[in-house]
Parts: structure tokens; sequence; C-alpha cells
């Protein structure tokens, strides 16, 4: 059927329920993720018009030509009533369809987030590399902007951003803040940290580690005097290390470990969960933290490339600030945020988490 409604229609529906994603496919209703589920907000499915007028309302000529030579087109998007929206336009058998991510319009404090004070103590680091890790759609973006926001209003620092596309808008505060968008401002996030480098930055976020090239420009960056922020989609410390090193040669791989070891300040790696209300229902989401805080021992393993052995400085870091996935879902089950489900199906390590809490219940 051809629709009457239009993408605004569909936007607006996406603030009114608070969800994160708004997804539009030919042959479907329109879906909603509320609280990580996919909710269709239509009885009707669209047709391939549908979607394609759909898509057009939202794109410039450039941007659809990009679709029809890429097979898809990335963006940012504001509503009329300034909330930001990341945009993936895309063809899948042949038909025009695009996911649509809610860009919050306020910036949760750290707290609000759920880290810890030893997270804070990092963004006054003069130099190094911060790496916040997740899968897509576990708050990465959030977290960073989060920290950045905590930079600019308590630092007089230069903070430079390169992204694609640019989620959060930053007023410079105390700091100066310059944001770049790859496509627009500069072709690659590789080409941007080098240009960065000669623009006197102290902080640059790197929205997406994607490639060897921006992995290596940005290591360089955070070992000659500048604190560098990135993403990777990785889950855990240990496995973020090693991803890291698996992306150069062989031959590379010795000496980026110990680049690694001297300038990595820590790893965040986290996930997003669907939080519980004291009725029991799901109200909103909640996230998880692992948190790797680089200590002489890390650094060793590091170096040494016995990364499997972080895990148990991990377990016996909390001193440092340190905290693993396992026991930040215990933490949010016990305290009646998360399902007994979730807490099993997240966990690396399900056997050792039920046995520690059948232990606990014991000695109760």
């Amino acid at each position: 059927m051809a629709t009457e409604i239009t993408m605004n229609d569909l936007l607006q529906a996406t603030i009114d329920e608070g969800a994160s994603d708004l997804h539009v496919r030919a042959y479907m209703p329109p879906k909603l993720r509320i609280h990580g589920e996919l909710v269709a907000i239509a009885d009707e499915a669209f047709d391939e018009d549908d979607t394609f007028k759909l898509c057009h309302e939202i794109m410039t000529a450039e941007q659809s030509a990009e679709v029809e030579k890429n097979g898809g087109a990335d963006f940012a998007l504001s509503h009329e009533d300034g909330t930001r929206f990341r945009v993936s336009v895309f063809k899948e058998r042949k038909r025009w369809g695009c996911v649509l991510r809610m860009i919050p319009s306020t910036l949760l404090t750290l707290e609000q987030i759920g880290l810890p004070d030893t997270v804070k103590e990092l963004l006054f680091k003069p130099r190094g590399l911060i790496l916040v890790t997740g899968p897509t759609g576990s708050g990465k973006s959030t977290t960073l902007a989060s920290m950045l926001n905590v930079i600019n209003r308590e630092r007089g620092v230069h903070i430079i951003t390169i992204e694609d596309p640019i989620e959060f808008y930053h007023t410079s505060q105390k700091s100066l803040v310059t944001q770049r968008e790859v496509g627009d401002d500069v072709p690659s996030f590789a080409e941007a940290i080098r240009r960065a480098l000669r623009q006197d930055p102290d902080v640059i976020l790197v929205g997406e580690m994607r490639d060897l090239e921006t992995i290596g420009a940005a290591i360089t960056a955070a070992e000659t005097g500048h604190l560098v922020f990135g993403t990777l989609h990785t889950t855990g410390a240990a496995e973020t290390v090693d991803r890291i090193v698996d992306a150069f040669p062989t031959n590379q791989q010795a000496q980026i470990r110990t680049q690694l070891a001297a300038g990595l300040q820590a790893v965040i790696s986290q996930i997003l969960l669907p939080k519980l209300g004291p009725d029991g229902e799901v109200h909103g989401r909640i996230a998880a933290f692992e948190i790797m805080i680089s200590t002489d021992a890390i650094r060793s393993r590091i170096r040494d490339n016995k990364t499997n052995m972080i895990k148990s400085d991990l377990q016996t870091g909390a001193k440092y600030g340190m905290v693993t996935l396992d026991a930040c879902l215990t933490e949010h089950y016990k305290n009646g945020f998360i399902s007994y489900d979730e807490l099993i199906t997240k966990s690396q390590d399900p056997d050792t988490v039920v046995s520690k809490l059948k232990e606990e219940m014991g000695r109760r």
C-alpha cells in the first residue's frame, strides 16, 4: 500500500516512545527498538515505493547517489525539535531501507552511567590511550561523550573529535572543542589523526578504530603526549588487546605489544541490558562494565603476550578500580536490576557465576 506516513511521523514516534532505533523496511511494518526489543508500531507493511519515498525524504542528492553507487550511506540527521539521529540507508534485495538510531539529547554524568570514580581520574591523565569497547548498540558513544563533557567542563585543553558521522555536538566550555566529520571535513580517520597532531591537540577522540592504519595512528598519538580515546567492537579487556595486536602483521606484533604496554591507560568494556523496576517489569536499560586499569602487572602481561592472565588481574584489582563483567552482572542481579536469564546469558563464565551465587546463598 502507498502510505501517508511521513518520515517525520516515524521520527516523532521514536522520540515519543523513547526508542533507541527505528527500522524501515519493505514488506514489513515500521519497527522500534524499545528496551532492547523490536516492536512493530503499525499493523500494515510498507511496500517498495513507500520505503523508497521515506528514505529520500531524509537524504540529499549526494547521499542518494552514494547508496546507488556503494549500496549504502551513513549520515547524521536533526529532527525539527533538535533531536539528532545517526542514519544508515541501504539497499537489500534491490529495495530501499534504513535504520535510524536516536542520539540522546542530554549527556549523562559518569555516575548516572554507572562508572566508578577511578574512571573520572583517567580523564585528567596527560597522555595515553583509553578504549571504550562493546558490541554495536552498547552505549559506547554515550559513554565517550559523557567523558569528553567532563574534560570540556573541567580542563582547559584542546579536544579534537574525529567521527563518522558526528553524533553529540559539544559546545566549547573551559576547553576548546574541534569536531571533524570523516567524509565532509577530512577523508579518513587515519588522515584526520595525522592532521590533528599539527593542530595543537591535548585530547583526541577517534570515533572508530576500524583498520590497521587508524589503530597505528591512534597508538602513535597516545605515545607522543596526547590523551586518545577510541572504540572497538570487542567485549572484554584481554580480547581488546588481542584484537589490536592481531590487526598487525606478525613481524610488527612484538613492537605493538611494547607500545600498547607503555601507552594503554584503560579498557572499559560495556554491554546494555534490560533494567528491571521494583515491579519486575522492564524500565529502560542498564549498563554492565568490565574495567581494566593499566598497572605494572597488566603492562607486563601485554608486553609478554600473556593476555590470558589479565582476567585474574581484574579479579584481584578492585583497589585500582578494576571490575570483571561477571562481577558487575552479579551485582546488578543481586540488586534486582537484571533477570537471572540475563545474568547467565551475558556472563563470560556462567558456571562460576552460578557456583558463587550458590556459595553465598549457603552462607546465609
